[in-house]
């Protein structure tokens, strides 16, 4: 039986169209530059996951139906009073921040595992009263796939789940089918990464709170393999920007599941365009036209004294001209340096520096 399940997601995502492998060569890319350039400073980075967090936070729980803006979000993790918000949205948003939080900040050291889901299932919901009973422990009884209002009324059932009895052995099957398809690096990790998704969404092994676990998920195996800047630029932003789009993708996806003719193009077009959109913002950050968020105010004065300079231009000059002390200089030009921005030329006294 084993046997079986791995060759059907080994099928799944061994023939796929040229274009999905060349979205994945361009995240890659974007990937490589990050890791390149993206020497930010610690200040810099915290300020971009605070906001990220608000974000990803807000847009993970409007996409099921709660009615928070992020300013809502932003003043409840401040513990101000919000006395018209419901208690279920304060719940969920407070549940949501902290898994997400442990994620960015401890994913190196946490295990891919059923365990790990179910744990991180127990503290989404820790706060929600409704969900005491089953929070951490798969679905009892049957449930369904649908679209939901503000009001989080159903409007639309979009597919049947995995049935409840089942639901063990498909998430058992599908969690070691993962772990072992990383350990052998026969396919790209973010085909593996995909097919997890769609497919841990078509069993909906909990009985609510899938959709938001499954965007923690993504966001930890992403970070587990190599894709750094998931805290620094919100997806779940970027997939509530698209909700549309992703429940049809979803759909088109999963209602081939289970037949002879299993298609997950769909899905994997939509999820790797949210992802290679999400590179490109993320290498925005340290792109020269984004110098107001990454430098300091004496940092971007050196910066648009040498971007400005015809040609090549020397410390002296620089101190000459801005009347910057010397060692903020020499701490700007190695800021810069990192950044790829300049280039340096010579040594000793004939050191000078120019854009690169």
């Amino acid at each position: 039986m084993k046997n079986n399940i791995y060759q059907k997601f080994n099928k799944r995502i061994a023939a796929l169209p040229e274009e999905i492998h060349t979205i994945i060569t361009n995240i890659d890319l974007f990937k490589s530059k990050w890791i390149s350039g993206a020497n930010l400073g610690t200040q810099t980075l915290n300020k971009l996951k605070k906001s990220v967090l608000i974000t990803s936070t807000g847009a993970s729980t409007r996409i099921e139906g709660s009615e928070l803006t992020d300013e809502d979000v932003e003043k409840l993790m401040r513990g101000l009073s919000m006395q018209k918000m419901k208690d279920r949205d304060k719940q969920e948003v407070q549940g949501y921040y902290e898994i997400l939080t442990n994620v960015f900040e401890s994913y190196r050291t946490i295990p891919f595992s059923e365990s790990t889901i179910k744990f991180f299932h127990r503290e989404l919901l820790k706060y929600t009263e409704k969900d005491e009973l089953h929070r951490g422990n798969y679905k009892s009884a049957e449930n369904k796939v649908a679209m939901v209002n503000s009001t989080g009324e159903i409007t639309q059932i979009l597919f049947d789940t995995t049935a409840a009895w089942l639901t063990p052995k498909e998430m058992q099957e599908l969690v070691e089918w993962t772990q072992e398809a990383f350990l052998e690096k026969k396919y790209h990790p973010l085909l593996i990464i995909g097919n997890f998704i769609v497919e841990f969404l078509l069993i909906h092994p909990f009985t609510d709170g899938n959709g938001r676990l499954s965007r923690i998920i993504s966001n930890l195996l992403l970070l587990q393999h190599g894709y750094e800047y998931m805290p620094y630029i919100s997806q779940e932003k970027l997939i509530e920007d698209n909700k549309p789009e992703y429940y049809v993708a979803l759909r088109q996806s999963q209602k081939t599941f289970r037949t002879e003719k299993e298609n997950i193009v769909p899905w994997l077009s939509f999820f790797f365009k949210i992802i290679l959109e999400q590179s490109r913002q993320a290498i925005s950050l340290i792109s020269k036209e984004e110098v107001n968020k990454l430098l300091s105010s004496q940092q971007e004065i050196l910066w648009n004294f040498i971007s400005n300079a015809k040609g090549e231009t020397t410390p002296l000059e620089i101190f000459t001209a801005t009347n910057i002390p010397r060692p903020t200089i020499n701490q700007a030009l190695i800021k810069l340096l990192k950044l790829k921005w300049i280039e340096k030329i010579g040594l000793g006294r004939a050191t000078r520096y120019k854009v690169k």
